[in-house]
């Protein structure tokens, strides 16, 4: 490192955010643009290269962080951006989606705010793009054999690259009208800007992946037919069965799957139509889930013009330091403040949107938050046209999440939107499963063993699909492993030069 004390010295500074006013008016990127490039030298230089560095372990791709921190702070952007490339396709996906358990593995952690390390990896991969070092790598010569690869977010995108660039003829086929899957339809555009998706989609096509968009594998589209034409098959459908509430009401107009709501705010950005069939404009909406995708939900809600914003969380608030049972490096359970709940927060304290109301809910405490913890919904109450237009919460017991009696209370609604997660695969039991002869896990899942083999001989299952609901780079690190298990199949002597950062059993650093 350039000076073994900076750690010492330089304290973390955050990558600045565009003014709330100014960034609810419109779509763009909440991060100041042109504001991280000037700090991250010096941020990158708080890494201590320490001797075990529990950020490669707390991170499933193994990324190479000290070494490309140190190239950072000696201002040699080029060979970090190699480095970093080294271990993740997409590093502008992670490096603005992930929530960064790297960074609960820094050392610094231990007693001091951590390396702000997903800000370098994004101020990284962004300036490789300026810089124009990022170019496609077509294979040197073609294998022969040929790939499909079903699904097209970040583990089938990563798996494709991988292969393609391994010498094999790679087909991904998304059932979508554009290729992406949740990153194009799931994740907003102020979150994720889309150029970068497109601009990885470009190298792809430029390396010679074929993508076929329309095409609803174990739908219209028999999964038995891809196998005959290709020698072999990954599926990496992704984990979309959203959790249900099932709760008296839910089948009132007003309430709403989350995704289906966000996948229509987002091809209103895409220009498939001027308003989403669905929009929170003017309304009082109830987002139930304390996750990323009610984040999302919150984010889109209060662009759209809100009338008021509460967030239901079933759990407990968490405490702002770590708890006893959740030590370092595990990503610990703390209480976070994302781009959207500071959003909220403001606009609450401006006055510019409400967080509940004196018919039930009180104003968040000293206006902090949109978000109410320890919330069990009870149910859901409709007018005459059979529209919600209230909502009955209690407080969660701790332990069991049942509502506290004597604790119930009603507010007023008009656009519920389910957050609750997801289950697995879509229609697990048929379709694609019983086209390729998948078996389901008990949680749901396509079950594959070791190999990332699942159903019948040549087919494989990578990503979320077999995982479960996870994070992008899990993912990401799912597709590079399940390549390489791809390419050992199809080689004449079962091996592979690809790496194979994870295998299917490898789960979160946690105790």
């Amino acid at each position: 490192m350039p000076d073994i004390w900076d750690f010492l010295r330089t304290a973390r500074q955050e990558w600045p955010l565009r003014p709330v006013p100014e960034r609810v008016q419109d779509w763009h990127e909440v991060h100041a643009p042109g504001r991280l490039l000037p700090i991250v030298e010096e941020q990158a230089s708080r890494c201590m290269d320490c001797g075990i560095p529990f950020c490669h372990h707390a991170c499933p791709l193994g990324n190479l962080i000290p070494e490309w921190n140190g190239l950072v702070a000696r201002d040699d952007w080029r060979q970090a951006a190699e480095r970093l490339h080294a271990t993740n396709n997409f590093p502008e996906f992670t490096g603005f989606l992930c929530p960064a358990p790297c960074e609960s593995g820094c050392v610094l952690a231990i007693d001091d705010a951590p390396v702000t390390i997903k800000a370098v990896e994004a101020a990284l991969a962004s300036r490789a793009w300026a810089e124009g070092w990022v170019r496609p790598q077509a294979p040197e010569r073609l294998s022969g054999k040929s790939v499909g690869v079903i699904g097209s977010g970040p583990a089938g995108l990563a798996c494709a690259q991988q292969l393609t660039r391994a010498g094999h003829t790679v087909v991904v086929y998304e059932r979508d009208d554009r290729v992406g899957g949740l990153l194009r339809y799931g994740i907003p555009e102020f979150k994720m800007d889309k150029d970068f998706l497109d601009r990885r989609l470009d190298q792809l096509a430029a390396e010679g992946t074929v993508f076929r968009t329309g095409m609803d594998v174990g739908g219209k589209v028999d999964a038995g037919a891809l196998m005959r034409r290709h020698d072999a098959v990954v599926v990496a459908v992704g984990s979309t069965a959203a959790r249900e509430l099932p709760v008296s009401g839910r089948e009132l107009a007003g309430v709403h799957q989350a995704m289906e709501y966000l996948v229509q705010a987002n091809r209103v950005q895409e220009g498939d139509y001027d308003r989403p069939p669905v929009s929170a404009e003017g309304h009082h909406v109830v987002i139930i889930g304390g996750g990323d995708t009610g984040a999302d939900c919150l984010g889109t809600a209060l662009r759209q013009g809100a009338a008021s914003v509460v967030q239901l969380d079933i759990k407990p608030q968490p405490g702002v330091d770590r708890a006893d049972d959740e030590p370092w490096p595990v990503h610990a359970r703390v209480h976070r403040m994302s781009p959207a709940h500071q959003e909220g927060q403001q606009l609450v304290r401006d006055g510019a949107v409400l967080a509940g109301d004196s018919s039930g809910l009180p104003q968040q405490e000293a206006l902090r938050d949109v978000r109410v913890f320890s919330a069990a919904t009870v149910r859901f109450q409709g007018d005459a046209d059979g529209r919600v237009k209230s909502l009955s919460l209690a407080d969660a017991e701790t332990g069991t999440r049942r509502p506290l009696p004597g604790t119930e209370r009603t507010i007023p609604v008009d656009l519920v939107l389910l957050a609750l997660g997801f289950s697995g695969p879509e229609n697990p039991e048929h379709g694609l499963a019983e086209q390729l002869d998948l078996r389901t896990t008990p949680a749901g899942a396509f079950a594959r063993d070791a190999a990332y083999s699942g159903g019948r001989p040549g087919v494989f299952v990578a990503g979320d699909a077999g995982r479960g609901q996870s994070l992008v780079v899990w993912a990401v690190a799912e597709g590079r492993a399940a390549a390489a298990c791809v390419d050992a199949y199809l080689s004449p002597r079962g091996v592979t030069s690809l790496p194979m950062p994870v295998v299917p059993g490898d789960r979160p650093m946690a105790l």
